[in-house]
């Protein structure tokens, strides 16, 4: 997984939506490592700006550029585009990178549950069958995504509420970081080729106990309010109404209510709490509006 430069021995590592949730803290990590060169995947360069990277054109939209992102590489990040030919994407990208180079997959958790003619599980069959050494990673509902406005963060900080169509059941919600903290070394580290690790974080949490802590760490009354699952769908359609509807759906069969140790098991310490990633996102929490 190296490559000889001028006497030394370097790893170069292709993060593959390095601006997003799980890329930024990823890219990070990987700088911090000696003899690492990253490269940061994004289909705008111009705004990479971690410190150390190398940013790189890639764009799901441009498989031209493709060969030259993955040129050289002897480890890839692949965060999976969430749009209906991510397959067979995953599939052409796999073709012209280098056989040497070790793929992680970010999945989702309990990808298999929509049966293996499901997008996800296709997905994932792309990396297992592209000839390459490979990981799969499959995380629960990111943190993050109570602090993103296009998310819920306009809602918790607008009107103090937590719109979520759960039908009463929980999520082991896991901080983005965590899932790099794995990435990284599934990347880097032996003993992760055709490993599948469900990722979540340490407990499982009501939509109502998620709003208390919430609240507990703003200073601010929060409050769940249970939604259809087609409230949840209003604005989207075509795909994305597609999926964001099969993932609720699962959301209230309980696929993402199960807490793993793999965080703890990869990276020999354990999962972040909310409470945890919570004190962190005060700030932006208790924005003015």
């Amino acid at each position: 997984m190296s490559v000889e430069h001028a006497g030394t021995t370097t790893t170069r590592v292709l993060v593959t939506g390095v601006r997003g949730k799980t890329g930024a803290p990823l890219a990070e990590l990987l700088v911090a490592r000696p003899g690492v060169e990253v490269l940061g995947g994004s289909s705008a360069p111009e705004t990479v700006d971690v410190a150390g990277v190398r940013p790189t054109e890639f764009s799901w939209d441009r498989p031209d550029g493709w060969p030259a992102a993955t040129d050289g590489v002897d480890a890839l990040y692949v965060v999976r585009p969430d749009r209906a030919d991510a397959p067979e994407l995953i599939g052409a990208l796999l073709e012209v990178t280098p056989p040497r180079a070790h793929v992680v997959l970010l999945s989702e958790q309990d990808a298999d549950s929509t049966g293996p003619a499901g997008w996800a599980p296709a997905a994932e069959r792309a990396v297992r069958t592209g000839g390459h050494n490979w990981t799969v990673l499959r995380p629960s509902w990111f943190m993050q995504v109570l602090t993103d406005p296009r998310f819920y963060l306009d809602q918790l900080t607008d009107t103090g509420e937590l719109p979520f169509a759960s039908g009463g059941a929980s999520l082991a919600w896991i901080d983005a970081r965590d899932i790099a903290a794995v990435a990284e070394r599934a990347l880097l580290g032996e003993g992760h080729a055709g490993q599948v690790y469900e990722l979540t974080g340490p407990a499982a949490l009501s939509l109502p106990r998620t709003a208390e802590l919430i609240s507990r760490a703003t200073g601010r009354p929060m409050a769940h309010r249970e939604i259809t699952i087609d409230e949840a769908l209003a604005g989207t359609e075509g795909f994305e109404r597609e999926i964001t509807a099969v993932t609720f759906e699962r959301v209230q069969a309980g696929s993402f209510a199960v807490v793993t140790d793999a965080v703890q098991r990869v990276t020999g310490r354990p999962a972040r709490t909310l409470e945890t990633f919570l004190a962190d996102a005060v700030p932006v929490l208790r924005r003015a509006t």
